[in-house]
């Protein structure tokens, strides 16, 4: 392979971006293109899920600028927006600086993409954001995520074990110091395994993120499933302090029909514990990978009927649509809960078959291959 397509992200954690990100890197490898990712030097995640191929260099900030003026005439796919210097040095060089959006942008400011040279985005309602910002480089096709749990997965099937639910912000005094306590107060509790009980059970599966609103989400629906006693919400995922504290707060009605499990690896094994998926509010999200992984699992998700989950949720075959319970104060999920009391969603499962086919590793191979001619990467 002698073409490279250089690639950067920043991220310290590991979520759906860095998820996309590996999943394009291995698409880029099946179409003859070696990657070199510039990452954070505090990641430690990228290797068990790149190609061996990949060369993965971390660099601090200042360092990779400097790195950017000796990349001459070569293409770089940022995952994580950089200050405007660091795309001027790949200008000067004569290289190309293409950004993926992988957040809408309606409250971002735009002049944080406007020196790239081609924005990507992951979605429709990605799309329509930047453009809505007066973003006019935006290539004319989403590049939809694809469901892919390869590399979090654990090497056997093991049980479903309660983990810690924080990512502690180390940028924050007061983090640092819980993450130094914390530990030992965990080792002290009894181990909880997973198991399922009769109710109809719904799961949050997601890292516990500003994005998701999941705290604005229930300051609604939590009054609406305490009048459903026969639901349980199970949560799955870990989050920051400050997210975990306000999620718990806005659960507290309902909190004896709420069960924490932390972080989890094998997710695949998770979705097979739940009756449905509980999406979080729209506007802020992207696209949503676990919507997908959990369809493409038979998960049926329940989100509320707007962009992006429009697009990425068959509605009666996949998945089922509820109005914003900020607007109707959670009538219509009141409504959801009492019909699904009575009868489960049946999957539809030639309606999910051709739905998912969008999002499947065919499907994303073909979408990436023409942005690939569309920047030059492969021949015309």
């Amino acid at each position: 392979m002698s073409r490279v397509c250089y690639q950067v992200n920043l991220q310290r954690g590991f979520g759906g971006g860095e998820m996309y990100t590996a999943s394009f890197t291995r698409a880029l490898e099946a179409l003859g293109l070696r990657s070199v990712l510039f990452a954070h030097p505090a990641a430690s995640h990228w290797l068990p899920v790149l190609p061996a191929s990949t060369q993965v260099v971390p660099l601090a900030d200042e360092a990779l600028v400097r790195r950017f003026a000796s990349l001459h005439k070569a293409p770089v796919v940022f995952h994580t927006p950089m200050p405007p210097p660091a795309v001027e040095a790949l200008h000067a060089a004569g290289s190309q600086a293409v950004a993926f959006a992988h957040m809408p942008w309606y409250d971002r400011n735009p002049e944080a993409l406007r020196p790239y040279d081609l924005i990507v985005p992951v979605s429709q309602h990605v799309a329509d954001s930047l453009r809505s910002r007066g973003l006019s480089r935006v290539y004319v096709e989403p590049l939809y995520g694809i469901a892919d749990l390869r590399g979090r997965e654990g090497e056997a099937a093991s049980a479903i074990v309660a983990s810690p639910v924080y990512d502690w912000d180390l940028r924050k005094l007061r983090e640092r110091l819980l993450r130094i306590v914390h530990p030992f107060w965990w080792r002290l509790q009894p181990q909880r395994e997973f198991t399922r009980g009769t109710e109809l059970t719904l799961g949050i599966v997601s890292r516990l993120t500003t994005i998701k609103q999941f705290p604005a989400l229930f300051e609604v629906l939590a009054a609406v499933i305490a009048r459903h006693p026969r639901v349980r919400l199970e949560i799955f995922g870990s989050g920051g302090y400050a997210s975990v504290r306000d999620l718990r707060r806005a659960l507290d009605p309902i909190r004896r029909q709420v069960r924490w499990w932390g972080h989890q690896r094998q997710v695949g094994r998770v979705y097979a514990q739940l009756d449905y998926l509980m999406a979080g509010l729209p506007e802020k999200e992207a696209l949503g990978l676990n919507v997908i992984e959990a369809q493409a699992c038979g998960l049926p998700v329940l989100a509320v009927k707007a962009p992006p989950f429009v697009e990425t949720v068959a509605d009666g075959a996949t998945g089922l649509f509820y109005t914003d319970p900020r607007t109707d104060r959670g009538e219509s999920f009141d409504r959801l809960l009492e019909r699904l009391g009575r009868a489960p969603l049946k999957i539809d499962a030639a309606a999910a078959r051709a739905h998912l086919e969008r999002f499947s590793e065919a499907a994303f191979a073909l979408r990436l291959e023409r942005l690939a001619r569309h920047l030059s990467l492969l021949d015309a």
